[in-house]
């Protein structure tokens, strides 16, 4: 352990800025191109055994070749930035203040990539891998469609399958076995399209999904005022189909978030949040599903 702490305070300096290198990147969803060709490079400089970008544009980078297969995933994307000059300090600057980095995408979570690749170089240098292959992935496009980048980096590279599995998301350095679970849901209401200055003549198809939305807020405090572990329910994007804008609208979608605790599954997420159609009594349409198997301990690092 002596060895493992004097190297890595070696490459203290080295991995921060490699960190604030990631941070100045922009690397939203769907646009990660040059950040992935960073880290690539960086991977190959760190000695790794093999690295290669697969057809979606995850990073892979392995070292060892031993039986017991262990990832460590992060990803590369961030959520958009608006009204950058808001900011207290520049969102892709990746400015260094009082031991902590600040910009976009620092904490959620390009320090995890480099903390991870590191990690790997050193179990690497100090012979730590012996029965052991470690690869570790950093993923497209999680913050739009999380578990997707996986799914393809397994089928294209089924090698890659670890027997160990984990995700460097942040935790308040604590290491979490499992998750809450997640249900996407997509609900519609439609009505009647008529001119806008005949209202009477149509039916809003808003004025049907604003019921819905007014369920959906009450539901959300329920669950996340209840005793035992509380779920939430979001809805985090809205629209509306109309002929123009001087017209009635047609439809209208809205797209719900819902993350589950032990207890939940998809019988019980289709019985509590189906009840908004019955009571609204509207046309609910295009609802999927996935979830994930929940084991949530903690334990202090």
């Amino acid at each position: 352990m002596e060895n493992l702490y004097e190297a890595l305070c070696e490459y203290e300096q080295e991995m921060v800025g490699f960190v604030q290198q990631l941070v100045r990147i922009k690397s939203f969803s769907g646009d990660e191109k040059e950040i992935a060709h960073t880290i690539k490079a960086k991977m190959e400089s760190l000695d790794f055994d093999e690295v290669w970008i697969d057809s979606l544009g995850n990073v892979v980078g392995r070292v060892g070749n031993g039986e017991n297969v262990v990832m460590f995933d992060s990803h590369m994307d961030t959520v958009e930035v608006h009204e950058e000059d808001e900011w207290e300090l520049p969102p892709f600057a990746g400015e260094l203040r009082e031991g902590r980095i600040y910009g976009r995408g620092s904490v959620d979570m390009k320090s995890s990539i480099a903390a991870s690749m590191y990690a790997a170089k050193l179990a690497k240098d100090l012979q730590l891998l012996n029965g052991k292959t470690v690869y570790i992935t950093c993923t497209v496009d999680e913050e739009f469609c999380d578990g997707e980048n996986l799914k393809q980096l397994f089928k294209e590279f089924p090698q890659t399958k670890p027997n160990y599995m984990i995700i460097c998301e942040p935790s308040d350095n604590k290491i979490v076995l499992g998750h809450r679970g997640k249900a996407q849901l997509r609900v519609k209401t439609f009505g009647t399209s008529a001119h806008g200055s005949a209202p009477e003549k149509g039916d809003n198809a808003v004025y049907k999904m604003a019921e819905v939305i007014r369920r959906v807020e009450g539901q959300n405090h329920q669950l996340m005022h209840r005793e035992i572990a509380s779920g939430t329910l979001v809805l985090s994007n809205i629209s509306s189909t109309s002929a123009s804008l001087n017209a009635v609208p047609s439809e209208c979608e809205i797209y719900l978030d819902r993350r589950l605790v032990l207890g939940e599954n998809e019988e019980t997420v289709k019985k509590r949040d189906g009840s908004h159609r019955e009571r609204v009594g509207c046309n609910v349409g295009n609802r999927f599903f996935a979830s994930h198997k929940l084991d949530r301990r903690e334990y202090s690092l």
